[in-house]
């Protein structure tokens, strides 16, 4: 029999997909060995236990919460992630092109056993894959309860960002490696090009080129909520007159006139003042798909950017 995979897995979801996930690993039990993490430290622990016996996969089995934990106890190693995706957004599975809602062609995936490295950064020690937000959004993170989320589902997240419209925004000063400085009340930095799903934030990012993506809002309220929608409508949520900056550096340092919220890959993680965000000393090993496909939102967008408009001339 092949070595079996060694999988970490969250056995208290409570989500319907939680579910499905657990019947799917009992189904293939015998391509893995289970372990169940209590929590995000457990998960870590784990990771980097299974990393110093010289794993070469460990795989992660659930959304960006669960991989983030997972990645915390490989970073600095050798190991390669696998990834399985079981969440609700699974951003960083989307990222790579793995199959979003499909564990089965996941699997095949991983089976297939094609690695690739990506860019792997740390805010203030903490490492993330996908992305890091400061002030606004994860604000909006902090004050969504898990039993919000269960009733209202994304719907919570848009009626707490309504209420933190309100509050007075913090300033702060962000500054990349080359010396270039921005003010603004909300930072965004993306490893890859999507935030929250399929929306294409981030639209000069690779999570390969040594660079992270930086979005700078320079105003609060209502312009941040009209700039934001106006970029996302139009894919550049920096064009024109908009009070969005976009930035790319290697690292960046930000500091802000109080404490205020972060995030990284949509886990809260406190409070801070000053933040510093710096590549790894490794870059991240994960088992990819070698040729990635479009999402179903990538594919329309190409599909209505390639409409011809009347009066052009069609091949």
């Amino acid at each position: 029999m092949s070595r079996r995979y060694p999988l970490i897995f969250n056995p208290s979801a409570r989500s319907q997909r939680g579910r499905r996930t657990l019947r799917f690993l009992m189904t293939h039990a015998q391509l893995f060995v289970l372990y169940a993490s209590r929590s995000a430290e457990d998960a870590r622990e784990l990771a980097t236990k299974l990393a110093a016996d010289g794993e070469p996969i460990v795989v992660a089995a659930g959304g960006d919460g669960t991989l983030n934990a997972v990645v915390q106890g490989l970073t600095g190693t050798g190991t390669a992630l696998g990834v399985l995706p079981a969440g609700t957004m699974n951003v960083f599975a989307r990222e790579l092109g793995l199959p979003h809602g499909n564990l089965k062609k996941s699997l095949e995936v991983l089976q297939a056993g094609f690695i690739k490295e990506v860019d792997l950064f740390e805010a203030n020690g903490r490492p993330f894959m996908q992305m890091a937000g400061i002030g606004f959004d994860a604000q909006v993170i902090e004050e969504t309860t898990w039993e919000q989320k269960k009733i209202l589902g994304p719907m919570a997240y848009i009626m707490t960002a309504m209420k933190v419209l309100g509050d007075k925004p913090p300033k702060m000063r962000i500054i990349c490696d080359d010396g270039h400085e921005e003010e603004g009340f909300c930072a965004l930095a993306g490893n890859g090009s999507l935030y929250g799903g399929q929306v294409k934030l981030f639209r000069k990012a690779d999570h390969a080129d040594d660079m992270l993506d930086m979005l700078v809002f320079t105003e609060a309220g209502y312009k941040l909520i009209r700039d934001s929608v106006k970029g996302l409508a139009t894919g550049a949520i920096d064009a024109g007159n908009s009070s969005v900056k976009y930035l790319q550096s290697k690292s960046y340092e930000i500091h802000c006139d109080r404490e205020v919220p972060m995030e990284v890959d949509g886990e809260y993680i406190g409070r801070v003042e000053n933040i510093s965000l710096t590549p790894a000393l490794r870059k991240l090993r994960v088992v990819a798909p070698e040729n990635p496909k479009d999402g179903i939102f990538t594919t329309v967008v190409k599909t209505l950017v390639n409409i011809p408009r009347r009066g052009e001339e069609t091949a």
